[in-house]
């Protein structure tokens, strides 16, 4: 049974790839418009949501974890493309837990040990945010918060931690 949707979903795949190699071939003016459009990055979203669609269709909810990695990194690289401000690297990589977490939690949605996935991706993504916050301040790339910024983000980051501490420690309690 597995054997025949993973080669349903290559045979699809191959498909819909030769249909469209075939398609911007055919027509001149698809190709000037993918040129025009689609620049280099969005090859690395399009194989994220390759990585997503063979998933989806193999029934491996966890393949989203990966897809939302690759899609992520595409998604930075064609904001650094797009602006050339490639020096936001400095601190962009931070999203990485992020992409992480949206994986998770799609993997949860679509069925894989949802209440955990969605708790560990949310998780991630309040890391990585926090992360982003800090690392964009120090480095210089984001101002929001002004010459407060690191001390606020700091502040609350630890009362974060803290009523995690406090949530975790009176669950343990009500169970015993």
């Amino acid at each position: 049974m597995k054997q025949n949707r993973t080669n349903l979903a290559l045979g699809l795949i191959l498909l819909i790839v030769g249909g469209w190699l075939l398609a911007t071939r055919q027509v001149p003016a698809l190709q000037a418009w993918m040129e025009n459009n689609f620049t280099w990055p969005m090859w690395t979203i399009g194989a994220g949501a390759l990585v997503f669609l063979i998933g989806l269709i193999t029934g491996a909810p966890g393949m989203a974890v990966p897809a939302s990695i690759i899609a992520g990194i595409g998604g930075i690289l064609y904001y650094q493309n797009a602006t050339g401000d490639f020096a936001s690297w400095s601190y962009m990589w931070t999203l990485i837990p992020g992409f992480v977490g949206v994986g998770s939690i799609l993997a949860g949605l679509l069925g894989e040990n949802t209440r955990r996935s969605i708790a560990h991706g949310l998780r991630l993504i309040v890391t990585s945010a926090v992360l982003f916050l800090i690392f964009a301040t120090f480095f210089g790339g984001l101002s929001l918060l002004g010459d407060y910024g690191l001390p606020i983000i700091l502040i609350l980051l630890g009362l974060y931690i803290l009523a995690r501490g406090f949530m975790s420690g009176a669950r343990r309690n009500n169970e015993a």
